[in-house]
């Protein structure tokens, strides 16, 4: 989250000094925090982050304010399959009454399901132990999960830390500089009981974001099994995500190019979809009745949970390219490769001899042969910072023109690595 202050201590321990008694599902994911500076569709760092936590406002000393980005933001990461979650900007609250105030006008807004966190940020002005407590145990009984969030140094000169994680779990941030950090360094780990998420930095990549990773499962937290197409209760976000992710457009026929969604969970047979099948583009090879067949895929899938990306029968109108390098950049994927080239995963990895799609490495060279380049007559990959509106102006076209041909409902809600027509 964007501060008002970077005051931080540095202790140095090892991660092994954690014990956990019972391994949960999201121990180890990695996570990104919002304020209004990530947009109104937010930024992730990589593929293979699994939650964020949106500032929703708060009160910064003076008064109530909110944050306009927070509702799109959960959206989009809902809409993305990643888990949600919310935080509240929390600056010299000292009485009961102000901080009941606050968070009675918070709560009736959240937008990420109960159960889910909803942390508070204090890291400026006067704190008093007495009211952080007692706010954690308000958002603990109206059936959110509570958490402090802050620097060690900060909260130790201002709060008697230990009462508060001896009750309620903590979300530290410690840096070690403002590198790009991709993983977390434990050499300057901020040591304390109870830490339930560890921010790691502010340069997750270049341009600063913030770095999390789950050290308990907390974030699985609000949602069944950790999924993030089952939250534990509806929300107005929650169903705005999920309506960005349902299928639009034409009856999907043999050729056509499709993605599966973030919201698919099982195949036909009834096993899970892996996540790396989610987001990625294929082509139908078989049809019948209301399920399909994907190239690659080789397993039954419903109509209801693929989206058309191209309304041909054919695929898309693209030019042969013939002999291509790819040097793999960080933080990409074999997925994300595809996408760029016209292809799929499973090609690459195929003409890549590649054991193990996982892993690939920055700088690696890896051959597109046979792959095709989407073609920026017709098609078009949003990247960060983009809107309908700047890409329709880019490609002489409307917002109203771009919604339509790609099915979608809300044009305030498109993704980085959305392919769209046009």
């Amino acid at each position: 989250m964007k501060k008002l202050k970077k005051a931080v201590a540095v202790l140095a321990i090892g991660l092994g000094l954690f014990n956990y008694s019972q391994a949960f599902a999201a121990v180890g994911d990695q996570g990104v925090d919002w304020a209004v500076y990530q947009g109104n569709q937010g930024q992730f760092g990589y593929a293979h982050d699994k939650f964020s936590i949106s500032q929703i406002g708060g009160y910064n000393g003076v008064g109530v304010y909110w944050q306009s980005t927070y509702a799109s933001q959960v959206q989009s990461s809902i809409a993305q399959g990643k888990r949600a979650h919310t935080y509240i900007w929390y600056q010299s609250v000292t009485n009961t009454t102000l901080a009941k105030n606050i968070l009675d006008t918070m709560l009736a807004q959240v937008q990420t399901p109960k159960g889910s966190i909803v942390a508070l940020d204090v890291e400026d002005g006067v704190a008093n132990t007495d009211v952080i407590l007692w706010s954690l145990q308000y958002i603990k009984d109206r059936g959110y999960t509570p958490l402090l969030y802050g620097y060690k140094h900060f909260l130790t000169n201002n709060l008697d830390l230990k009462r508060i994680s001896d009750k309620f779990g903590l979300w530290l941030g410690e840096y070690p500089d403002y590198n790009v950090t991709p993983v977390p360094n434990y050499n300057y780990f901020p040591s304390w009981d109870n830490i339930q998420i560890f921010q790691f930095t502010s340069t997750y990549v270049a341009g600063g974001l913030d770095g999390n990773i789950d050290l308990s499962g907390v974030t699985d937290n609000g949602y069944k099994n950790g999924n993030p197409s089952k939250p534990n209760t509806e929300t107005p976000s929650i169903e705005a995500g999920k309506e960005a992710d349902k299928v639009k457009g034409s009856a999907k026929e043999v050729g056509m190019t499709v993605k599966v969604n973030f919201s698919a969970n099982n195949y036909s047979t009834g096993e899970a979809i892996p996540d790396w099948v989610k987001g990625t583009s294929y082509q139908i090879i078989e049809k019948s009745g209301d399920k399909v067949l994907l190239d690659g895929i080789m397993s039954w899938l419903s109509v209801y949970d693929v989206e058309t990306l191209d309304a041909s029968t054919s695929g898309p109108s693209v030019p042969e390219t013939g002999n291509q390098t790819h040097i793999v950049q960080y933080g990409e994927n074999l997925s994300i490769i595809a996408a760029k080239y016209g292809t799929t995963w499973q090609e690459l990895a195929n003409i890549n001899a590649l054991s193990n799609p996982n892993i690939i490495y920055q700088g690696q060279s890896l051959s597109v042969v046979g792959g095709q380049s989407v073609a920026k007559s017709s098609y078009c990959v949003v990247e960060y910072g983009d809107t309908l509106s700047s890409i329709a102006a880019q490609f002489g076209t409307t917002v109203e023109r771009l919604a339509s041909a790609n099915g979608i409902s809300n044009p305030n809600l498109i993704y980085a690595g959305q392919v769209l027509k046009f």
